[in-house]
């Protein structure tokens, strides 16, 4: 046993990542399809967050849950804020709003030089989706163009600080919020390439529910500023809402994943009674201190069997199991799939 010896990966998820993992022959709903208007000069770091939020979210949930294209307004590449050149699956005349195909999300990418002027057959096609009962959104400025097409009157809005003065001059309908992301009434806007990441989580949130929100802000947000200024990865017992002993109690068991402690001896190491331990988790975590020590191990064989070619024996004991068949038993149980089954889906 070893104690010290922290061999849990950095950027180590929580117990609840698991519990967004489903097979991908029990798909029961289509994935919901994303559209993503592209101005030009829109910020490339802007639609990169939005787009790595859903393809995150897909990769966590073996169900595919999104899909996106890219819209120009016009057949030529559209040229971002960085100067690179992005062909579009799609053009303005060619955005499926009926059948099979149809949207479920239109979103305008605008960017620090991006054009405030209306653009007529574009104020067109968001009236159309709006009849559609799209959900509409705005990344930068994009909500400009919303309100040029009248969807945003009495509604609050987030936009570019930059873009203020011109919203207030020309749009005295629209609730323009201080606030870098707004979500109301079927609307979702938000001001600069940090909040879109936020904003596609929100939407996200919505439709999935925040167990599998949580599993993406591991991997895309795990990281934190340390009091000395370095960048530091987050881990499951940072929260400083968390006692102490239970910060401690979560370090032991990710640092003791190959040989489990019994609960005893947690209890022992941070001076409490097993039942103390008990509470303390139901608590905060809302959960016992064995079945999270369980997924935890369980979310470790995930990412192994997802990112290294080690055999099934050598990861059930790399995570505690005394038999494959237990530690497949256990991982058909919590994820859906044996860890066979999930390694190929995973890798398809």
């Amino acid at each position: 046993m070893n104690v010290a010896q922290h061999h849990y990966p950095l950027g180590s998820f929580i117990a609840d990542y698991k519990f967004a993992t489903a097979p991908k022959d029990e798909r029961s709903n289509k994935p919901r399809k994303v559209g993503f208007i592209l101005n030009d000069h829109f910020s490339m770091l802007s639609l990169a967050a939005a787009i790595d939020a859903l393809v995150t979210a897909n990769l966590v949930n073996s169900n595919e849950l999104y899909s996106h294209l890219t819209i120009s307004k016009n057949t030529t590449p559209v040229v971002s804020d960085l100067g690179i050149e992005v062909s579009a699956n799609l053009t303005l005349d060619q955005i499926p709003m009926k059948g099979k195909d149809a949207l479920d999300i239109l979103i305008i990418c605008g960017g620090f030089r991006s054009s405030l002027n209306e653009n007529p057959k574009l104020s067109g096609i968001l009236r159309a989706a709006d009849k559609q009962d799209l959900i509409l959104g705005g990344i930068w400025n994009g909500a400009v163009h919303l309100a040029h097409a009248g969807l945003l009157n009495g509604i609050g809005c987030a936009t570019h600080p930059d873009n203020h003065a011109f919203m207030q001059e020309y749009f005295s309908r629209v609730r323009l919020s201080a606030n870098a992301l707004v979500c109301e009434d079927k609307r979702i806007t938000c001001a600069t390439p940090a909040s879109t990441l936020q904003m596609m989580l929100e939407l996200i949130e919505q439709a999935q529910g925040s167990k599998l929100v949580q599993s993406i802000r591991d991997i895309l947000s795990c990281d934190r500023v340390a009091d000395n200024g370095e960048l530091m990865l987050s881990q499951p017992n940072d929260n400083p809402a968390f006692p102490e002993a239970l910060r401690h109690v979560l370090a032991l068991m990710r640092s003791n994943l190959e040989e489990p402690l019994q609960l005893d001896e947690l209890a022992a190491f941070v001076s409490m009674s097993r039942r103390q331990i008990e509470r303390m988790f139901q608590t905060y975590l809302n959960i016992t201190p064995c079945r999270y020590y369980l997924e935890l191990r369980l979310s470790y064989a995930k990412q192994l069997l997802q990112h290294s070619n080690d055999s099934i024996i050598n990861i059930s004991v790399a995570c505690g199991f005394l038999s494959t068949s237990h530690f497949s038993h256990c991982f058909k149980r919590y994820l859906g799939a044996s860890p066979n089954i999930f390694r190929q889906q995973f890798n398809n």
